[in-house]
């Protein structure tokens, strides 16, 4: 499955509660991601309109690795249709 293009960082944190990710704080442009799902991990997310999909994809490879399920199915269960 393609990253989706046009998606905002504010978006991409609403997908995330999927998986018990909640926002935990934000400085300036940047919002702070944290779950306890499968011990404790934090993620950063621009808040940008559009995010770049180099760090779109560096996000999603990160919560795919903590949760320890292959980018595909994230993608799927995320943005799958």
């Amino acid at each position: 499955m393609r990253l989706p293009r046009n998606l905002s960082g504010e978006e991409l944190a609403r997908h995330l509660r999927k998986y018990g990710y909640e926002v935990t704080r934000q400085t300036g442009s940047h919002i702070r991601l944290s779950t306890s799902q499968g011990g404790e991990h934090h993620v950063t997310v621009p808040r940008h309109d559009t995010l770049k999909l180099g760090t779109l994809s560096g996000v999603l490879n990160d919560v795919a690795s903590h949760l320890g399920m292959a980018k595909e199915s994230l993608l799927e269960r995320l943005f799958g249709k």
